[in-house]
C-alpha cells in the first residue's frame, strides 16, 4: 500500500463542502469515488482544510492511500479523467511516508477572500467574488485587520456550530488590498474556526463603508461574543489559496 499527497483546485459552487454527506455532493465523495476507479477498492480521502458550502479551494491539499501502488506521474492523470465532468482537478501529486497526514501535518493555511467593489452586477466573477455596492476604504479595513494578528480567543468569529475544542487561535498574517475595483483579504493561520475568515471579512466591511470605527474590530474581539460579530461574508469570494507543511 503508498500512501500519496495531490494538491486539489475546484469550485466550490456544486458542493455541500469538502466532506462527504449524506444524500449531498461534496468535493471528498467526488475524489473518493475517482480513487476507487482508479484503485479498484474503497478510497478514504483525508483533506488538509474542510472548506463550506460553496467555498472554492486553489490549493487544498489531502492523502490517501492506494492497495495497487501507480507510478506517481500516471497519479493525477487517472484522478483527472476519472473526475471528468466534475469541476475537481488534481493539479500535483507525490509519494509520502505512510504515516503523513494533511491535516495534522500542516504548519499553515493561507485563505484568500475576493470582493469586487462595485454597482455593476458581476457576470465573469458571479459565484467567485462577494459583490459590495458601496464604496468601501481599504485602507481602513487593512488597519482595523492588524488587531487581529496574534494569538487570541476568536470566539466572537466563530460559529456556532464550530466542533474546535477551543477558541483560541493565531493568526500569523491579514492584509487587505485593493485592486481597481477588487478588494482582496488574505489571512494566514496554522488553523482555523469553523467560518472565522467570512466572520471577519463580513466585520470589516464594515469598517469599510463607515458604519463602524477602526476600532470596532479590536472591541469585538474582546468581547468573545458571537453576538457582537458583524455579518457573515458569503461563501462565493473565499478560496483556499494553499497549505504549507514543515
Amino acid at each position: 500500500m503508498q500512501r500519496y499527497k495531490i494538491t486539489i483546485e475546484y469550485d466550490g459552487r456544486p458542493y455541500y463542502g469538502w466532506q462527504r454527506q449524506d444524500g449531498q455532493p461534496s468535493v471528498q465523495q467526488a475524489l473518493e469515488e475517482a480513487a476507487a476507479k482508479v484503485d479498484g477498492a474503497p478510497v478514504l480521502m483525508q483533506g488538509a482544510g474542510r472548506t463550506d458550502r460553496g467555498v472554492h479551494a486553489t490549493g487544498q491539499v489531502a492523502h490517501f492511500d492506494l492497495q495497487k501502488p501507480r507510478p506517481i506521474r500516471k497519479i493525477a492523470d487517472a484522478l483527472n479523467f476519472h473526475l471528468r465532468p466534475e469541476p475537481v482537478a488534481v493539479i500535483h501529486a507525490e509519494e509520502v511516508a505512510e504515516d503523513w497526514s494533511a491535516r495534522f501535518n500542516a504548519t499553515l493555511r493561507a485563505y484568500r477572500y475576493v470582493i469586487i467593489n462595485r454597482r455593476a452586477d458581476l457576470t465573469i466573477d458571479r459565484g467567485l467574488a462577494w459583490r459590495v455596492p458601496y464604496q468601501l476604504d481599504a485602507s481602513a479595513m487593512d488597519r482595523a485587520a492588524k488587531a487581529l494578528i496574534g494569538q487570541h480567543d476568536f470566539s466572537t468569529f466563530r460559529d456556532a456550530e464550530c466542533q474546535a475544542r477551543h477558541p483560541v487561535r493565531t493568526l500569523d498574517k491579514i492584509d487587505v488590498a485593493r485592486y481597481a475595483d477588487g478588494i482582496e483579504v488574505t489571512v494566514e493561520a496554522k488553523s482555523f474556526l469553523h467560518r472565522q475568515v467570512r466572520s471577519i471579512v463580513g466585520s470589516l466591511i464594515e469598517v469599510g463603508r463607515g458604519a463602524r470605527e477602526e476600532a470596532w474590530i479590536a472591541q469585538i474581539l474582546d468581547a468573545k461574543e458571537r453576538s457582537a460579530c458583524g455579518p457573515v461574508a458569503p461563501p462565493d469570494g473565499l478560496f483556499l489559496e494553499r497549505v504549507e507543511y514543515g
